[in-house]
């Protein structure tokens, strides 16, 4: 049940990196530190998962929250990094359609 999430704020920049599990029990955490940042004006955040091992519908919840806070306050968030079984995820439930994801990590070697 380990997760980590490491913040880089260049305003209007916002760039997340999480790993691990995101489920019930450390969904809470993300969404203490993404909500006030998701409530800027004009905020630009990018959400890297490639670390991420496992996420629940728990996770999935606290992602469209932080996606519906951001574009509420005419910003932009991306996803990248998704490993496929994410990227399941996100086309299976229909948020692949309205999410701007990028499986390519910027300074990635593909």
């Amino acid at each position: 049940m380990n997760m980590t999430i490491d913040i880089k704020e260049n305003h209007p920049n916002v760039d997340v990196f999480v790993g691990g599990e995101i489920d019930a029990y450390t969904a809470p955490k993300l969404r203490e530190k993404l909500f006030p940042l998701s409530e800027q004006e004009g905020v630009k955040m990018v959400v890297n998962l490639s670390a991420v091992t496992y996420m629940d519908s728990t996770g999935l919840g606290v992602i469209v929250g932080v996606f519906k806070s951001i574009r509420k306050f005419n910003g932009q968030f991306q996803l990248t990094g998704l490993s496929d079984r994410l990227k399941r995820l996100f086309k299976i439930t229909g948020l692949a359609e309205i999410m701007e994801i990028n499986s390519v990590v910027e300074g990635e070697v593909q």
